[in-house]
């Protein structure tokens, strides 16, 4: 490993004076790029010169132990010796880690689409709970949360709720949420106290930017209309309601929840560039190998992923067999042991790969 270090810093060298260049300054999407860039690069050097200073201070330990007449020198020398190659062994380890080429969509900020499935009212109202679970986790990140579409139901529920999701690692953390989640649980609705089992589909989108992908007007039907649903002020009485077909694609995006036509073509804009995006790198990982599938899921819609059930207080990620019995803290935001036990199964299966 350590003889790749001279080769990473010169590439680091090279990528901060490019960094500099007024070519790049006046770039906004090759500077963020090569910043991109840089952060992957920049731990390998500072791990690879970790591990060249534990690798020169092994080296005199053992030259030391070999010189050394002194029982009690030479035990510490030992000692030494031993602590040094634990240390080597475990900055390899994160070496190996660091090593492994990153997502390009790992910085991205996301757009997620919740949506009620199997179940009725009570899908509805999972939705919403599933909904509230992750503003608490968002609040506890200090990422920003902004609703961009919503179809509520009389009872307190959501059909669908479309987020947009910002701040630090919110792809990173958040992608493997896609997919079906089900809930066991005895409904508000029920009187008879039977338990029934509804599920949810979420989907993580990540936030596409204009610069990222390129929509021919020609391309797109756009239609106003007046929007429906419960409302508030001037909502139900102007034509602010916009609906937006993708011609080539036939995705379609309804967007109603501001008053503002403006703004309502805006933000289904917003969705429409996600979803194109997404498509896009999905037909582009399946050119670079057929065969791919991590073990933590496919990011599959029609996945089940996870059972949260009631009566037993219980939380199942099933694509990593892991259950918590702490099912109120998790619908309360508690989500760190899913996430990260779900990037460490994703990184060990990269790790594999590579």
């Amino acid at each position: 490993m350590l003889e790749k270090l001279p080769g990473y810093r010169t590439q680091l060298e090279e990528l901060d004076k490019r960094l500099s260049s007024e070519e790049t300054l006046s770039n906004m999407k090759l500077y963020k790029e090569l910043m991109q860039e840089r952060s992957h690069l920049a731990p390998i050097v500072e791990k690879l010169e970790e591990l060249e200073d534990l690798d020169k201070e092994l080296k005199d330990a053992k030259e030391l132990s070999r010189s050394e007449s002194d029982q009690e020198l030479l035990e510490m020398a030992k000692e030494e010796i031993g602590e040094l190659e634990g240390k080597i062994e475990n900055t390899e380890k994160a070496l190996k880690i660091l090593l492994i080429p990153p997502d390009p969509l790992e910085g991205k900020n996301i757009i997620m689409e919740i949506r009620a499935g199997t179940g009725g009212d009570e899908a509805a109202l999972f939705a919403a709970d599933i909904y509230r679970m992750y503003t608490h986790y968002a609040e506890k990140m200090r990422w920003k949360i902004e609703i961009l579409n919503s179809n509520e139901t009389g009872i307190g529920g959501y059909k669908e709720i479309v987020l947009s999701i910002s701040g630090k690692d919110v792809y990173g953390s958040m992608r493997y949420e896609s997919g079906v989640h089900r809930v066991q649980r005895v409904p508000e609705t029920e009187s008879s106290g039977r338990i029934h089992t509804s599920a949810i589909t979420v989907a993580v989108l990540p936030e596409a930017e204009e610069t990222d992908i390129e929509i021919n007007e020609k391309d797109l039907k756009i239609e106003v209309m007046r929007a429906g649903g419960p409302g508030g002020q001037c909502v139900n009485t102007t034509d602010s309601a916009v609906r937006i077909t993708h011609l080539p694609t036939g995705i379609v995006v309804m967007q109603q929840d501001e008053k503002s036509q403006l703004k309502n073509k805006n933000k289904a804009m917003k969705i429409l560039r996600s979803r194109l995006y997404e498509m896009e790198e999905e037909k582009k990982a399946k050119e670079r190998s057929d065969a791919r599938r991590s073990m933590v899921g496919s990011g599959d819609r029609s996945e089940r992923i996870r059972t949260y059930n009631f009566p037993q207080n219980r939380v199942t990620d099933h694509r990593i067999n892991l259950t918590s019995y702490n099912l109120e803290g998790v619908m309360n935001g508690d989500l760190d042991e899913f996430v990260e036990a779900l990037k460490i199964k994703a990184g060990e299966e990269a790790l594999k790969e590579a």
